[in-house]
Parts: C-alpha cells; structure tokens; sequence
C-alpha cells in the first residue's frame, strides 16, 4: 500500500496565521467555558476516529497548542474532520473490510510514522478496548484514556458487578458470573422473579441485551442475545440480572487522575431512548435532590477509586420511582452527551483527558464543582422517525444550524457531505442551554425550529415533537417513555411546509445577495437592495 502524508502550509508564517484564526473561531464556538493553555509533553495526538468527536477533540488540542494527525479513507475521502487536522494520514488505498479505525496495528504503525506521540480514541470504535490501550503503551505511546486494567475491569460487566458488589454499591440482584446456556439462565429467573434482563458481558449500547418477561420466552431471547454478543463484541458471554422496570437512566461523570485523586461533576439524565440507544441528554437530572446527588456521586466515585480509574468516565445508575438507584455500567470513555456536562460547568472534558494522560493532577476538588443552569442535548441523526429510526444514509444538500449565546452545536458535517452506511448517522448535536430546565427547554424549542437540512431525512420531527411533549416538560419521563407514553414519533404542523419554503427562499436569497435580479419587492414591485430584502426575510 502506497501511504501519502499531505501537510497543511508549507509556508510558516502562513500556517500559523491560520492557527491563529482557527484558534479564535475556537473560542467562538465555546463562548461558555474558559480553557488555559500551558505547554505540554504530549506534542502530537493522532485522532483514531472521525466526525464529529474528531473534530471536538481537534478544537481542544488547538487551543492547547498541540498538533493532531487526521486519517484520510476511502469511505470519506473528503470528510470535513480532515480539514481540522494539523496534518492528514492518506489511507484511501486500503480497501480492507475492517475499518482503520479498528485495525489496533495499523493505528499504532500510522502513529509512529506521523510522529505523533499521543491517540486519542474518541468514542465508539477501540475507545474501550484495554488491548489497544496496552499496544500503546507497548509502543511507547500516550493513550489518552484510562489505563488497560480499568478498561478491562469495567468494559466486563460480570467483572464491574462483583467490584460493586464488594464496594458495598446497590445492585440489581442477579448471576455471580456468566451464564453457560438457557436451562441455567432460567434457574436463576425463577429465583430472582420475572421480568429479567439478559446482558452481554462485553460492550454495551443495548446490544447483546434482552427483556424476558416470562419463561415461555427464555430460550429464544437468550439465543439472540448471546448471537448478537458475539457479532458485537466478539464474546457472546451473557448475565442474568432483576429487570428495573420504568426507571430513570442516570449517569454521573468522574475525573481522576494518575495521583489517585478522583472526583465527580454532576450528573446526566439519558431517560429519553429507543431500544437503549439514547436520543436527548440533559444535565443536571430533575429527579436528584442535593442529598440524592451526593449519595449517588460519592458511590460513583467509589467504584473509580477501587479500578484505580484516571480520565474522564461515566458511571451509569437506574433510578426506581421510590428514588432507589442501582448500578449499571461504568463507560471508560469520553461520552456523546459529555457537552451538557460541559456547559454547566464550564470545565473542557477533553482538555482534562489530555491533562491526565499528560500526568498532570486534577486543578479540581469536589468542592469546586458548582452546576449552573441548565443544558439538553439532541443527536440529529440521518433516521428516518416514521420508519422506526431506520438508517437514511445520503448525502447533505443544505445544512442550517442555528447560533446564539445559549446554542452550541458539535458537528463532522457540512453541505456536501456525505452520511455513509458504513459508519454512524449522526449529523450534528445541538446543545442548548437556560438558566433552569423550564428556560432550556424554550430554547431548544427556538433552537429546533431553525434548523434546517436537505438531503436526508432526520431525527428533527422527533425532537420537535418531544420539547412540546408535556411529560417531557414535566420530567416525569422513564426509560419506556417512547416505547409506552407516544402515540406518534414526530410534530406535525400545518405551518411546517411552509416554514420549509420559507428556509429554502431564505438560503436562496442570501446565497445570491449580489445577484440584483432577484432584489424584488413582490408586494410593490419594486427592486430592493440587498440589504433591506435581507432584513424583511429575517422579520417574517
């Protein structure tokens, strides 16, 4: 394989010019938080992902003045994370049918060629894998992330349970280990009692996971489960725990460093979700009181403390209606939904995984962890809503996102992009903050209503329709929410066409500002000046 490394400016002064100016856009784009920079060892990260997360985690390093390495592929030879990066790993050639992003050897081998002495691994992909982790290290190189041995320990959730379990943390009652077949599986249910969950030891995301709800159904629901395990995770080693029904899903984000210094920053309310893959992220929760907060915090940081755990991480709790919680899962990564974290708290997430990876000791204490109004987050992926949330890959003809002082909006697409099979949906998320959750709320309705995309169809009619839901405003909601309490997916407006036609004009006309043929006043007449047709678009 011919292997190419393209590098951005040639020409010194240039480059840093455009450092500069990528640096301030930066700032823009994170009117919320205040970062410091410091020099630091890490010089060069190589990115061992794509999209949107690329492209977070590229701002931060930025700002830090570290370069990144982007890797080029065939699937998206011109993905707009590229444009990001510091300097670009050429790829395209290799046609394998593993991605790079999962091919630990080729990540290692591209890393040491580009000189970058870091990976970052974003989310999904390797992100979780202790093997990768240790190859790193093997090779002499900084895994931004926690160490092998906490990856493992928690990545298994046989492993995590019996962690908890000694550290005194409330689980769900179920199977000590992994369960062999469906006879033991069925043993074990009728001593706990029905309805039971069965689980994949490895990995997570609702796959290798199955509700039973009676035992006429165990045979069949712990073959798929066990089959989707090994087709996710390549391990179909599955668990039996008590199903919770109707909770709440809360999780609590921890940071800890390589001193033993391990604290948490709040939590994240991640009830809203279909078949347990999650939609819309809130922060804080309005089911926790101050004292339930730090009774669910400090057992959340138990469970870091005892795997030694140093970057950032999530630990995942079910919360019953009598406000009883139970330990779930423990995520080694940084999370989708870390944004809403982000901007209640003002503190940079991906800035204190370099810091740690960098050896650096937390600046935080528990005590200086203060959560300040209120944020939501919306993953507008290219689904189709009225076809159950299936895949709707294509390409983006037009893309608008709102801005403002209360939006923030993570993305790895532009117009002309391209959604591919290959990999995830996500378009972009739209983060939205207010001074409570009732203030959130109207603006994320505001928020909702200005995007506009062309192309594909999306998640939006969804979150259109939830912001106006008056369970969603009440925040009486549950994990079954979507499954028990819709009766539709998505908002339907007799204004919705012409809202689309409106946008469509209004991109026309402000793509062709310069063009006076079209400077028409249609009521009188009349040309207008660019101007002045412009401002009367924005008022309608």
């Amino acid at each position: 394989m011919t292997v190419q490394v393209i590098k951005f400016g040639f020409d010194r002064e240039t480059r840093n010019e455009k450092r500069e100016t990528r640096k301030r856009e930066t700032k823009n784009s994170f009117q919320n938080s205040e970062f410091k920079i410091i020099t630091m060892k890490i010089k060069r990260i190589l990115i061992a992902n794509r999209g949107e997360i690329a492209v977070r985690i590229m701002k931060t390093a930025r700002l830090m003045k570290i370069e990144t390495v982007a890797i080029k592929t065939a699937v998206e030879p011109n993905a707009m994370y590229l444009s990001s990066a510091d300097e670009i790993f050429d790829n395209t050639d290799d046609i394998s049918e593993i991605p790079v992003f999962l091919d630990i050897e080729k990540l290692i081998a591209i890393a040491l060629k580009t000189d970058a002495n870091a990976i970052h691994p974003g989310y999904g992909f390797l992100a979780e894998n202790a093997y990768f982790a240790q190859k790193c290290i093997d090779n002499k190189l900084i895994f931004i992330g926690p160490g092998p041995d906490a990856i493992y320990k928690m990545g298994n959730k046989t492993i995590a349970r019996k962690i908890a379990l000694a550290g005194g943390i409330p689980m769900a009652v179920g199977s000590e280990g992994n369960i062999a077949n469906e006879e033991e599986a069925a043993v074990i249910a009728e001593q706990i009692g029905y309805p039971v969950i069965i689980k994949a030891a490895s990995g997570g995301g609702g796959r290798g996971m199955r509700i039973v709800h009676k035992a006429e159904e165990m045979e069949k629901m712990f073959i798929i489960a066990r089959k989707e395990a090994e087709k996710a995770f390549n391990d179909p080693s599955v668990f039996v725990e008590k199903y919770i029904e109707n909770p709440k899903h809360i999780e609590f984000q921890i940071l800890g460093d390589t001193k033993g210094n391990v604290i948490h920053i709040g939590e994240r309310e991640c009830s809203i979700q279909r078949k347990h893959q999650k939609l819309l992220e809130e922060a804080p929760s309005c089911a926790l009181d101050e004292k339930l907060r730090k009774k669910m915090g400090d057992m959340a940081v138990q469970i870091a403390k005892a795997v030694d755990y140093h970057s950032a991480g999530t630990v995942e709790f079910l919360l019953d209606s009598d406000k009883n919680f139970y330990f779930m899962e423990m995520n080694t990564r940084i999370q989708v939904e870390h944004p809403v974290t982000e901007l209640i708290t003002g503190i940079d997430l991906i800035e204190q995984q370099i810091r740690i990876a960098n050896g650096e000791e937390l600046k935080y204490k528990q005590s200086d962890i203060k959560l300040k109004g209120w944020a939501i987050e919306c993953r507008i992926n290219a689904e189709d809503v009225q076809a159950g949330f299936a895949p709707d890959p294509g390409k983006i003809e037009s893309l608008n996102m709102p801005s403002g002082p209360y939006i923030r909006v993570d993305t790895g697409v532009q117009k002309g992009s391209s959604i591919v099979a290959s990999y995830d949906s996500m378009i972009a998320k739209l983060i939205v903050r207010g001074k409570d959750r009732k203030d959130a709320i109207k603006n994320c309705k505001m928020a909702l209503d200005k995007v506009w995309i062309k192309g594909t169809k999306t998640t939006l009619p969804f979150f259109r329709m939830l912001v106006r839901n008056q369970k969603f405003q009440d925040g009486s909601f549950t994990t079954s929410f979507i499954e028990k309490d819709l009766e539709k997916y998505y908002f339907n407006s007799e204004y919705e066409e012409m809202l689309a036609a409106w946008l469509a004009t209004k991109l026309f006309v402000e793509e062709n500002l310069n063009d006076d043929s079209i400077n028409v006043d249609f009521e009188h007449g009349k040309v207008m000046s660019p101007w002045l047709l412009n401002k009367r678009i924005n008022q309608f």
